[in-house]
């Protein structure tokens, strides 16, 4: 299961469901999310809005796929070494 996220200016914007390449991945839309607005199941001829969320299920390699290589890269986390030791004069217990 992924969340798939659909921008201004996506290519998406404007299509049906049906009119996505969408089930062609073998990916299904189980969920939208439109605003506060909660559309499970929705049909196959809802046309998709600039920032709708899609709650998709299918191959988790073809939903990689849908999510630009730019926005993958910001959503990392960065990732820091621990310190070899902790700084002298800390006398209190720490948990790792």
């Amino acid at each position: 299961m992924s969340e798939i996220f659909v921008p201004e200016g996506s290519k998406f914007v404007g299509l049906a469901i049906n009119e996505t390449d969408l089930s062609e991945k073998d990916i299904n839309v189980l969920t939208l999310y439109r605003g506060k607005k909660v559309i499970p199941n929705p049909k196959a001829s809802r046309v998709l809005e600039a920032n709708d969320k899609l709650l998709c299920f299918g191959k988790l390699e073809s939903m990689r796929g849908m999510v630009p290589a730019k926005t993958r890269k910001r959503r990392q986390p960065a990732i820091h070494n621990l310190p070899d030791q902790l700084p002298e004069g800390d006398d209190t217990e720490h948990e790792l």
